[in-house]
Protein backbone atom coordinates (compact mmCIF):
# COMPACT_ATOMS: atom_id res chain seq x y z
CA UNK A 1 0.00 0.00 0.00
CA UNK A 2 1.27 3.22 -0.97
CA UNK A 3 0.13 6.81 0.57
CA UNK A 4 -2.38 8.89 -2.04
CA UNK A 5 -1.31 11.67 -4.12
CA UNK A 6 -2.75 14.66 -3.54
CA UNK A 7 -2.94 15.89 -7.66
CA UNK A 8 -4.07 13.18 -9.93
CA UNK A 9 -5.13 13.45 -13.60
CA UNK A 10 -8.17 12.48 -14.68
CA UNK A 11 -7.07 10.52 -18.28
CA UNK A 12 -9.80 11.83 -20.08
CA UNK A 13 -11.43 14.50 -22.54
CA UNK A 14 -14.67 13.68 -22.04
CA UNK A 15 -16.37 16.43 -20.01
CA UNK A 16 -19.36 14.54 -18.95
CA UNK A 17 -17.09 11.65 -18.03
CA UNK A 18 -14.68 14.40 -15.87
CA UNK A 19 -17.92 16.06 -14.22
CA UNK A 20 -18.87 12.33 -13.25
CA UNK A 21 -16.18 11.32 -11.86
CA UNK A 22 -15.13 14.53 -10.01
CA UNK A 23 -18.38 13.66 -8.37
CA UNK A 24 -18.06 10.51 -7.40
CA UNK A 25 -14.44 11.68 -5.98
CA UNK A 26 -16.30 14.62 -4.26
CA UNK A 27 -15.47 15.55 -1.09
CA UNK A 28 -11.61 14.32 -1.18
CA UNK A 29 -8.66 16.55 -1.08
CA UNK A 30 -6.82 16.05 -4.16
CA UNK A 31 -7.12 17.66 -7.18
CA UNK A 32 -8.36 16.76 -10.51
CA UNK A 33 -7.37 18.08 -13.91
CA UNK A 34 -8.43 16.59 -16.86
CA UNK A 35 -6.70 15.79 -19.77
CA UNK A 36 -8.26 19.51 -21.69
CA UNK A 37 -6.32 21.13 -18.38
CA UNK A 38 -2.60 19.74 -19.43
CA UNK A 39 -0.61 21.19 -22.82
CA UNK A 40 -0.01 18.74 -25.73
CA UNK A 41 -2.17 16.48 -23.96
CA UNK A 42 -1.36 12.52 -25.76
CA UNK A 43 -4.07 10.73 -27.78
CA UNK A 44 -5.21 7.44 -25.89
CA UNK A 45 -6.39 4.22 -27.20
CA UNK A 46 -8.10 1.26 -26.12
CA UNK A 47 -6.13 -1.70 -28.44
CA UNK A 48 -7.05 -4.02 -25.81
CA UNK A 49 -9.36 -7.14 -25.90
CA UNK A 50 -10.35 -6.54 -21.98
CA UNK A 51 -11.66 -3.54 -20.00
CA UNK A 52 -8.56 -3.98 -17.63
CA UNK A 53 -6.17 -3.72 -19.86
CA UNK A 54 -7.75 -1.14 -21.89
CA UNK A 55 -7.70 1.36 -18.31
CA UNK A 56 -4.76 0.13 -17.20
CA UNK A 57 -3.21 1.09 -20.74
CA UNK A 58 -4.43 4.49 -20.97
CA UNK A 59 -4.01 6.04 -17.42
CA UNK A 60 -0.37 4.81 -17.58
CA UNK A 61 0.25 6.42 -21.21
CA UNK A 62 -1.55 9.23 -19.44
CA UNK A 63 1.39 9.45 -16.75
CA UNK A 64 4.03 8.57 -18.64
CA UNK A 65 3.32 11.40 -20.77
CA UNK A 66 2.82 13.70 -18.11
CA UNK A 67 5.04 12.83 -15.28
CA UNK A 68 1.17 13.09 -12.91
CA UNK A 69 -0.37 10.33 -11.39
CA UNK A 70 -3.32 9.45 -13.86
CA UNK A 71 -6.72 7.48 -13.67
CA UNK A 72 -8.51 5.80 -16.38
CA UNK A 73 -11.37 4.07 -16.90
CA UNK A 74 -12.85 1.44 -19.58
CA UNK A 75 -16.50 0.21 -19.94
CA UNK A 76 -18.79 -1.26 -21.51
CA UNK A 77 -22.05 -4.20 -21.75
CA UNK A 78 -21.56 -7.77 -21.49
CA UNK A 79 -24.81 -9.95 -22.82
CA UNK A 80 -24.75 -13.54 -21.45
CA UNK A 81 -26.36 -15.23 -24.21
CA UNK A 82 -24.04 -13.85 -26.88
CA UNK A 83 -20.88 -14.24 -25.06
CA UNK A 84 -19.75 -11.70 -23.44
CA UNK A 85 -20.65 -8.95 -26.74
CA UNK A 86 -20.21 -6.44 -27.42
CA UNK A 87 -17.81 -6.09 -24.28
CA UNK A 88 -14.91 -3.78 -24.58
CA UNK A 89 -16.47 -3.08 -28.31
CA UNK A 90 -19.46 -1.52 -26.62
CA UNK A 91 -18.75 2.26 -28.54
CA UNK A 92 -17.75 0.81 -32.11
CA UNK A 93 -19.22 -2.37 -32.88
CA UNK A 94 -21.59 -1.14 -35.26
CA UNK A 95 -19.77 1.42 -36.68
CA UNK A 96 -17.36 4.56 -36.45
CA UNK A 97 -20.82 6.45 -37.64
CA UNK A 98 -23.75 4.63 -35.46
CA UNK A 99 -25.73 6.10 -33.08
CA UNK A 100 -26.87 5.00 -29.82
CA UNK A 101 -30.33 4.39 -31.10
CA UNK A 102 -28.20 2.27 -34.03
CA UNK A 103 -26.34 0.32 -31.04
CA UNK A 104 -29.32 -0.72 -29.71
CA UNK A 105 -31.38 -1.59 -32.87
CA UNK A 106 -28.41 -3.71 -33.43
CA UNK A 107 -28.11 -5.53 -30.34
CA UNK A 108 -31.68 -6.23 -30.12
CA UNK A 109 -31.52 -7.68 -33.84
CA UNK A 110 -28.83 -10.17 -32.00
CA UNK A 111 -31.58 -10.58 -29.19
CA UNK A 112 -34.13 -11.60 -30.87
CA UNK A 113 -36.12 -14.84 -30.05
CA UNK A 114 -33.64 -15.24 -27.09
CA UNK A 115 -36.43 -16.02 -24.08
CA UNK A 116 -36.28 -13.63 -20.73
CA UNK A 117 -34.72 -16.52 -18.47
CA UNK A 118 -31.42 -16.54 -20.91
CA UNK A 119 -31.35 -12.33 -21.62
CA UNK A 120 -28.94 -11.64 -18.11
CA UNK A 121 -26.05 -8.84 -18.64
CA UNK A 122 -24.33 -6.40 -16.90
CA UNK A 123 -22.69 -3.27 -17.57
CA UNK A 124 -18.90 -2.96 -16.50
CA UNK A 125 -16.44 -0.57 -15.18
CA UNK A 126 -12.80 -0.79 -14.98
CA UNK A 127 -10.70 1.96 -12.91
CA UNK A 128 -6.72 2.05 -13.07
CA UNK A 129 -4.63 4.92 -11.59
CA UNK A 130 -1.03 4.66 -12.46
CA UNK A 131 2.01 6.20 -10.79
CA UNK A 132 4.64 8.21 -12.71
CA UNK A 133 7.36 4.75 -12.03
CA UNK A 134 4.49 2.69 -13.88
CA UNK A 135 2.54 1.00 -11.07
CA UNK A 136 -0.81 0.99 -11.35
CA UNK A 137 -4.39 -0.15 -8.70
CA UNK A 138 -7.21 -1.29 -10.15
CA UNK A 139 -10.96 -1.63 -9.28
CA UNK A 140 -14.05 -2.96 -11.18
CA UNK A 141 -17.72 -2.00 -10.90
CA UNK A 142 -20.38 -3.73 -12.25
CA UNK A 143 -24.30 -3.26 -12.28
CA UNK A 144 -26.76 -6.32 -13.11
CA UNK A 145 -30.01 -6.90 -15.30
CA UNK A 146 -31.50 -7.95 -18.06
CA UNK A 147 -32.01 -6.63 -21.82
CA UNK A 148 -35.36 -5.63 -22.60
CA UNK A 149 -37.21 -6.68 -25.74
CA UNK A 150 -37.87 -2.85 -26.40
CA UNK A 151 -36.64 0.43 -25.67
CA UNK A 152 -37.78 1.99 -22.64
CA UNK A 153 -37.80 5.50 -21.16
CA UNK A 154 -35.85 8.97 -22.32
CA UNK A 155 -33.59 9.04 -19.54
CA UNK A 156 -29.33 8.15 -19.80
CA UNK A 157 -27.71 7.16 -22.92
CA UNK A 158 -25.90 4.29 -24.09
CA UNK A 159 -27.76 1.21 -23.24
CA UNK A 160 -29.96 2.63 -20.94
CA UNK A 161 -32.91 2.63 -22.68
CA UNK A 162 -32.54 -1.56 -23.07
CA UNK A 163 -30.80 -2.29 -19.93
CA UNK A 164 -33.58 -3.66 -17.36
CA UNK A 165 -32.93 -3.62 -14.03
CA UNK A 166 -35.34 -6.72 -11.96
CA UNK A 167 -34.98 -5.36 -8.82
CA UNK A 168 -36.06 -1.86 -9.61
CA UNK A 169 -38.63 -2.64 -12.68
CA UNK A 170 -37.08 -0.31 -14.18
CA UNK A 171 -34.52 0.43 -17.60
CA UNK A 172 -31.19 2.55 -16.60
CA UNK A 173 -33.40 5.01 -18.68
CA UNK A 174 -36.48 5.21 -16.72
CA UNK A 175 -34.84 6.01 -13.60
CA UNK A 176 -34.29 9.19 -11.69
CA UNK A 177 -30.40 10.28 -12.45
CA UNK A 178 -29.93 9.94 -8.91
CA UNK A 179 -30.72 6.61 -8.47
CA UNK A 180 -29.13 5.62 -11.82
CA UNK A 181 -26.33 7.13 -10.61
CA UNK A 182 -25.96 5.25 -7.22
CA UNK A 183 -26.19 1.65 -8.77
CA UNK A 184 -24.08 2.46 -12.04
CA UNK A 185 -20.75 0.04 -12.84
CA UNK A 186 -18.61 3.34 -13.19
CA UNK A 187 -20.49 4.47 -9.57
CA UNK A 188 -19.28 1.17 -7.98
CA UNK A 189 -16.05 1.42 -9.28
CA UNK A 190 -15.43 4.99 -8.12
CA UNK A 191 -16.91 4.08 -4.68
CA UNK A 192 -13.72 1.99 -4.09
CA UNK A 193 -11.25 4.21 -5.64
CA UNK A 194 -12.34 7.07 -3.31
CA UNK A 195 -12.56 4.56 -0.21
CA UNK A 196 -8.90 4.22 -0.85
CA UNK A 197 -8.53 7.27 -1.76
CA UNK A 198 -9.84 8.82 1.21
CA UNK A 199 -7.71 6.45 3.58
CA UNK A 200 -4.33 7.54 2.35
CA UNK A 201 -3.53 4.44 1.08
CA UNK A 202 -3.44 2.59 -2.39
CA UNK A 203 -3.37 -0.85 -3.52
CA UNK A 204 -0.81 -0.15 -6.18
CA UNK A 205 1.01 -3.32 -8.25
CA UNK A 206 3.80 -3.52 -10.48
CA UNK A 207 2.56 -3.09 -14.06
CA UNK A 208 0.59 -5.19 -15.93
CA UNK A 209 0.55 -5.64 -19.82
CA UNK A 210 -1.21 -2.59 -20.47
CA UNK A 211 1.81 -0.46 -19.61
CA UNK A 212 4.07 -1.85 -22.07
CA UNK A 213 4.24 1.07 -24.32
Amino acid sequence: MRKAPDRILLATGNQGKVREIRRLLAGVDIELPSLVDVPAAPELSEPHSSFEANAVYKACSAARATGMYAVADDSGLEIDALDGFPGVASSRFAGPEASDADRIAAILERMRGVPAENRAARFVCVAALCAPAGDVAVWRGTCEGVIAEAPRGTGGFGFDPIFFVPSYRQTMAEMPLELKNRLSHRAAAFAQVRRDLAAATLPFRRPGRGCAG
